[in-house]
């Protein structure tokens, strides 16, 4: 069996919540104030409301604002000082390169974020895919569909995934399909759809999967 890893990218990759997500957020706030004629704080109460409903703000701005999906995306992920916003992870490409089986990204960022960060780290040529939202048909995750999207796209069974994220509702969507799921946080308790625990990606090289 070959195994396949698959990676989420922000917070589980590289640290995102430092300098990304707090510009990201504010992004999401201000469009959802000019789009949808709220004040600042409506529109970031709406926000989270849709992120803790859906797993995603976008998913619920399609679903009941008719958002174009693709115009908030590139207008909230343009981020002009991107390069100085990643936090750069030393021996992250010697750790992935060590890992045997196929390897790719699943994320709920667009592509172009995607690549970006991924360039910067430098990590882009070590996977074979980067299976971003776009790549789901907008159905983000912890929604099945993405998941079953992604699955029938790598043409693979989930019982040879290993999904690596840090949102549980996510890899809690990967153990109901069969995947082996790896929870990266720094969190100390651990649920049971969660099979393994660890604070970093380089752990990885200490347990047996």
């Amino acid at each position: 069996m070959t195994k396949i890893w698959i990676f989420d990218l922000d917070d589980t990759l590289h640290n995102a919540s430092a300098h990304i997500f707090p510009v990201m957020n504010q992004t999401m706030t201000q469009y959802i104030m000019d789009h949808l004629d709220l004040d600042e704080h409506a529109a970031h109460k709406l926000r989270k409301h849709y992120w803790r409903v859906y797993g995603a703000t976008l998913k619920g701005l399609v679903r009941h604002h008719n958002t174009d999906p693709c115009h908030f995306l590139e207008e909230t992920h343009q981020l002009e000082n991107l390069h100085d916003m990643v936090i750069q992870v030393k021996r992250l490409r010697h750790t992935l390169d060590s890992l045997d089986g196929r390897k790719l990204v699943f994320t709920n960022a667009p592509r172009s974020y995607a690549l970006r960060v991924l360039d910067i780290m430098d990590i882009e040529d070590v996977f074979e895919l980067i299976f971003s939202v776009e790549s789901t048909k907008f159905h983000a995750k912890p929604s099945v569909r993405g998941f079953q999207q992604l699955l029938k796209t790598i043409k693979a069974k989930a019982s040879d995934c290993i999904m690596l994220e840090d949102n549980l509702e996510a890899l809690k969507t990967a153990k109901r399909l069969g995947m082996k799921t790896v929870w990266v946080t720094r969190q100390l308790h651990k649920p049971s759809y969660v099979d393994y625990r660890i604070s970093s990606v380089l752990a990885l090289t200490h347990i047996k999967i």
